[in-house]
């Protein structure tokens, strides 16, 4: 990510950050590798952790780069942009292909762009479904 946006990723992050200490793990954290899109021929992945507290922010999720760089964003973006384009906020979410899931990430300063595999997003997903008893029902996945 580009400096601008990694700011910015920290800015918006801390203003949805429960007030909770360092030593509170979120009810879930799975991992994933992104590949950040660029102009350049060939990008190298990157660890991505993904989050969910459902006593803390049960409506959201957050992304965290490495440079603890992390976007917050609803949880029911992520779910709807598996399936279909879908934008909230500074944040759109859309299928690339059969297998894979764009993440857009807009500042004021600059746009970063993300691509994952779908599969450990939707296994995501089902697992903070699972350990939130209030919520929907576990997310389809992508139509194929």
């Amino acid at each position: 990510m580009s400096p601008a946006v990694e700011g910015h990723a920290e800015d918006h992050a801390a203003a949805d950050r429960p007030s909770a200490g360092p030593s509170v793990r979120p009810s879930v954290e799975d991992h994933a590798r992104a590949r950040i899109v660029t102009d350049a021929p060939l990008s190298n992945p990157v660890p991505v952790a993904l989050r969910y507290d459902a006593a803390g922010s049960p409506g959201a999720v957050c992304f965290a780069f490495p440079g603890g760089n992390e976007w917050i964003f609803p949880r029911d973006l992520l779910e709807s942009g598996l399936r279909a384009p879908a934008r909230k906020g500074d944040v759109s979410v859309w299928p690339c292909g059969r297998a894979q899931t764009v993440l857009e990430f807009h500042s004021p300063d600059g746009v970063a762009v993300v691509q994952f595999d779908s599969s450990p997003l939707v296994r995501f997903l089902r697992h903070t479904y699972a350990t939130d008893t209030s919520a929907a029902p576990a997310p389809a996945g992508p139509r194929r």
